[in-house]
């Protein structure tokens, strides 16, 4: 084993069993379980890194790459009123490109990723990984060594470990900070997801409507029926998983930026190669003063050059940072800029022609392959936040803030790489009804460039944070960060603000009712986890039952319970409140008892020595174990012509006999051994805690609105996908037991 301690077969009784973040660091050092962006850390070679990125092609960029099929429409939808309008437009577009997506995006946020994977979650637990401002949790003291030894390798200066300090210090003692950075990641991801139903319809209809060009008689209403079908034909492939449509689109992805650098080198060349004096900066001064408001106002449309940026770095975890970026430099971003170079040298020639500029700039012989292509890419983009909105809804149910679904990991060698299906049908009937809805791609632009511009600004903010918290980068660059980048998104958030009431409300709405869902879980989660820790029993409390009930008194039942929790901190540091309340209301208890907690962690498979943990709980005549298991999103949990229980009980009861052996003698292990073998022929039953929620006595309205109606209603849809249900578990030989939480 290299890069880290093994985590021992069989501790000794008096010690706790490593924690999950623990394990997790610990597993994750072990070669063979890395994700992908460990194997390009650890330097595997370029070759593998070289397949990332052209596979990225097909996931992350086809939002960025087909903007150039209807930006100059958004921006021009009155008409070019000026010959050098088009060159200031132009010049926005090179300078935003060069800003946001390579620069902020391609060398800045994909360095805050966090255990490899992005988007803004991955942000928020690196702030909190670094400062205590997490409403649940702390950073451990292995962070804060670690953080000491990066500043020290990296030669930070004093004033900026000083300024680090001062900032950490505020947010720490801040309540209101630490509310509001949650708010935010939980706004930000919820905007992202709503730009995830956008980006599909915006994309096919631009493409399908192509078709107009050369079939005039094609009705806007066949153009919907079509965009419709390919919808949903685009969601119906997401369960192929992302390394296969990422193969499969990739090819095509590669032919799009092709066919648009070519093309618009061609445009270039042979329409008005001088489009590129738009590189002086001055073309953008004198298109303001030429135009005033009504420029002001076009940014609305400049701004989609930038549309699937944030996809590069939700979509991180599913390659590497190093192959997003490869992809970037090599072939999307000098395929953009000939793109737009060539198309304003066409509209220098034929400006009465912007609201087609793209279909129309086409050689004629060319029109029907690049339409094709253009259909293609178009579905391809809404890959992007589709893959985004998997791995944000993955990030957000880990940090408890949204409820718990289906997780599907399609690959063995990536754990990034999966497949939720309830989000994906649900983002399937959205896209369905917005294209219905909307009909055209003008009120669309409006709603999807709100969705990307204020994500954009709190990426930033959050970025500002961790730049002088976590990087402690000098105050200096610090600054002009802020004031070229953060200063050029606000004032494209000022632009789209402007289009709040022709479909800017439509990402927004969104946002409302996903954040609605996730702070109502959130919350209660919290209140949960308070609860839970405030009324577990110290597994050195002679008494486990309720009021005078002592072991002594027990009665003690053939067989081995096994009692299961899901997941929650309670079993690791005491025995969780819903076992009281079993022994409460029947005292008697199996002549062997194993608390089990079920672990998936972010790895694919876990080496079976190191599977389950196993600690005493109470005094040795109790036979009361603590057992954590810990599987690997991949690990096959049952033999063959075996249920998945049967595997589980016979790895549960070997371990547990190990375990023993280590740690005791004489007769004590003959005796315990004995009990344990009996107990085994007498056979397993498994205990599962079930619990409702309500608002405690004296509780307000809003508490009551929020616990009793809210997240109620949300356990009542996602109940069956909560608790250990992973073992197919015999409906014959399972108890549940029902436990009400006053908060």
């Amino acid at each position: 084993m290299s890069g880290g301690e093994a985590i021992p077969d069989n501790p000794p009784a008096d010690r706790e069993p490593p924690s999950e973040l623990e394990s997790g660091r610990r597993l994750r050092r072990l070669p063979g379980h890395g994700g992908r962006h460990d194997l390009i850390k650890d330097g595997v070679g370029w070759g593998l890194t070289a397949r990332l990125a052209f596979q990225s092609l097909g996931v992350v960029y086809g939002d960025i790459g087909t903007s150039p099929m209807y930006l100059y429409a958004s921006t021009f939808s009155d008409g070019i009123k000026h010959d050098d309008d088009v060159l200031g437009v132009l010049s926005l577009i090179l300078y935003t490109l060069t800003l946001i997506p390579l620069v902020k995006y391609g060398f800045v946020v994909l360095r805050a990723t966090h255990n490899g994977e992005g988007g803004t979650f991955a942000l928020y637990s690196l702030i909190c990984k670094h400062a205590r401002v997490g409403l649940q949790g702390q950073p451990t003291i292995e962070d804060e060594e670690d953080e000491e030894d990066e500043d020290q390798k990296n030669e930070v200066s004093k004033d900026a470990r000083e300024m680090a300090s001062r900032l950490k210090s505020k947010l720490e003692d801040s309540q209101f900070a630490k509310y509001a950075l949650l708010v935010a990641s939980m706004f930000c991801a919820a905007m992202v997801i709503g730009d995830g139903v956008l980006t599909p319809c915006i994309s096919v209809l631009s493409a399908v409507g192509g078709i107009k060009q050369t079939i005039e008689s094609m009705t806007q209403e066949t153009v919907v029926g079509i965009s419709i079908v390919i919808l949903i034909g685009l969601f119906a492939a997401q369960r192929l998983g992302t390394e296969r449509v990422g193969s499969c689109f990739a090819p095509v992805m590669c032919v799009w930026f092709a066919i648009n650098g070519g093309i618009g080198l061609y445009n270039l060349l042979k329409y008005d190669p001088s489009v590129v004096r738009a590189l002086d900066p001055r073309y953008i001064v004198r298109y303001f003063s030429r135009n005033g408001k009504e420029a002001w106002i076009s940014l609305g449309g400049v701004v989609l050059a930038t549309t699937g940026s944030e996809a590069m770095f939700a979509d991180v975890g599913h390659f590497s940072v190093r192959a997003v970026q490869l992809s970037m430099c090599v072939v999307v971003y000098p395929a953009l800029v000939l793109a737009y170079l060539g198309q304003v040298a066409f509209l220098t020639k034929n400006p009465h022609l912007v609201a087609d500029a793209f279909f129309k700039s086409i050689p004629g012989t060319l029109y029907w392959p690049v339409f094709v292509v253009a259909i293609l890419a178009s579905v391809i983009a809404s890959q992007a936040l589709i893959s985004g909105t998997f791995s944000i809804v993955q990030q957000s149910h880990s940090m408890g803030c949204f409820p718990p679904v289906t997780i599907v990991h399609t690959s063995s060698k990536s754990p990034g790489q999966i497949y939720v299906p309830e989000v994906n049908w649900l983002l399937m009937v959205a896209c369905v009804a917005v294209t219905v809805g909307f009909q055209t791609t003008a009120g669309i632009c409006n709603a999807y460039g709100m969705a990307v511009v204020m994500v954009m600004v709190i990426t930033t903010s959050f970025l500002v944070l961790i730049m002088v918290m976590i990087w402690k980068v000098n105050l200096l660059l610090v600054v002009s960060f802020v004031a070229t980048i953060g200063t050029t998104e606000l004032a494209y958030l000022t632009s789209v603000l402007y289009k709040f009431p022709q479909g800017g409300y439509l990402p927004l709405t969104f946002a409302g009712v996903l954040m609605l869902i996730m702070y109502t879980w959130s919350d209660v989660q919290r209140r949960r986890h308070h609860y839970e820790l405030h009324h577990r029993i110290s597994p050195d409390e002679d008494s486990i039952g309720a009021g005078a009930t002592t072991h002594q008194s027990l009665s003690r039942l053939p067989g081995i319970a096994v009692f299961h929790s899901d997941g929650d901190p309670a079993p690791l540091h005491g025995i969780p409140p819903v076992f009281k309340h079993y022994v409460a209301n029947i005292p008697a208890l199996h002549s062997v008892v194993v608390l089990v907690s079920i672990r998936t962690v972010h790895v694919a498979r876990v080496r079976v020595e190191e599977r389950m943990t196993f600690s005493r709980v109470g005094p040795p005549e109790m036979r009361m174990y603590r057992c954590v298991a810990r599987y690997g999103y991949e690990d096959g949990r049952r033999r063959s012509g075996e249920s998945g229980h049967v595997a589980f009980e016979e790895m549960l009861v070997k371990v547990l006999m190990e375990f023993v052996r280590a740690n005791a003698m004489g007769l004590e292990l003959v005796e315990e051994i004995e009990v344990i073998q009996r107990a085994w022929d007498d056979g397993v039953v498994h205990l599962i805690g079930e619990y409702e929620m309500i608002a405690g006595e004296g509780s307000g309205f809003w508490k009551r609105l929020l616990v009793d109606w809210g997240y109620s209603l949300l356990g009542k849809i996602v109940w069956r996908r909560s608790g250990p249900r992973v073992f197919d578990l015999p409906c014959s030989r399972t108890v549940r037991v029902g436990m009400t939480y006053q908060l």
